[in-house]
C-alpha cells in the first residue's frame, strides 16, 4: 500500500506514532521518525522540537524528498472551566496539537508541491466535534486541527496533495490504561487499527479522498 514511499511521522516515539511507523514499514514505506526524544537511536530518528518552525523548516530542507506526512504528535489533558482565568493549559494544548501540525504543514507543503504531490494525514478527535465540560482547551485545539485539515484539503486537492484526518476516541495505550484503570479497554481503539486507517489515507488508494474526517471509534 505504501511501497517505495517515504513517510515522515511526527510523535514517532509515542505509543501511536511507533505503531504507525511499524505498520507503514510493513506496507513497504521508509519512515522518517520525528519526536522530542527517542528511547532508542536509529538512523531514521530525528530529535526535534516541532514548535520551533525554524528547526522544522531546516530539517525538512535537509530531508528534501518525501511522499507524505503523518502528523501524530499531540497531547491530551483534562482542563478546568472554560471561563477559568489561567492560560497555561490552553497554551499547552494549542502548542502540542496545533502549532506542531501547522509548522509541519508550513515546512512540508512546498516540498510536496515541488515533487508533484503527496499526502498529509492529521489526528483530530471524535470527542472534539463539540465542546466538552472541563476539556475546552483540548476540544478547541483539536477542532482547529480538523478545520485546518478541511481548509488545506480545499487548497491542495487540485495540486495532487491529499489532506485528511482521523478522529479517534480513546486509544488503547499504556498511559490511558494507567489513567483509567477501571475502564473496559476492549471498547477502545487499538493503535494498530488506527495505524491501518492512517496508512490507507496516506496511500495512493485514497487519492480521491480529500478533507475527510474519519471517525475511528473501535467499540466506543
Amino acid at each position: 500500500m505504501l511501497k517505495n514511499k517515504t513517510i515522515i511521522v511526527t510523535g514517532a516515539n509515542g505509543a501511536l506514532g511507533s505503531r504507525v511507523c511499524r505498520v507503514a514499514e510493513e506496507y513497504g514505506a521508509r519512515t522518517i521518525r520525528l519526536d522530542l526524544v527517542f528511547n532508542e537511536q536509529r538512523d531514521d530518528c530525528y530529535e526535534i522540537d516541532l514548535t520551533d518552525l525554524a528547526a522544522v523548516t531546516s530539517l525538512l530542507s535537509d530531508i528534501r524528498a518525501f511522499d507524505g506526512v503523518f502528523n501524530i504528535a499531540g497531547g491530551f489533558a483534562m482542563g478546568t472551566d472554560a471561563w477559568a482565568p489561567g492560560d497555561d493549559e490552553w497554551d499547552r494544548m494549542f502548542a502540542l496539537n496545533v502549532t506542531t501540525m501547522r509548522n509541519m504543514v508550513k515546512a512540508s507543503v512546498p516540498h510536496l508541491l515541488g515533487s508533484g504531490g503527496g499526502s498529509i494525514v492529521n489526528v483530530g478527535a471524535y470527542g472534539a466535534r463539540q465542546g466538552q465540560a472541563d476539556m475546552s482547551a483540548y476540544c478547541a485545539s483539536k477542532s482547529v486541527v480538523m478545520r485546518l485539515t478541511e481548509s488545506l484539503a480545499d487548497e491542495l486537492r487540485e495540486k495532487s496533495i491529499n489532506v485528511n484526518a482521523v478522529l479517534p476516541t480513546i486509544i488503547d495505550t499504556p498511559a490511558n490504561r494507567a489513567g483509567m484503570p477501571d475502564a473496559d479497554f476492549s471498547q477502545w481503539v487499538a493503535p494498530e487499527e488506527l495505524a491501518e486507517v492512517i496508512c490507507f489515507l496516506g496511500s495512493d488508494a485514497a487519492r480521491a479522498v480529500h478533507g475527510a474526517l474519519v471517525p475511528v471509534r473501535g467499540l466506543s
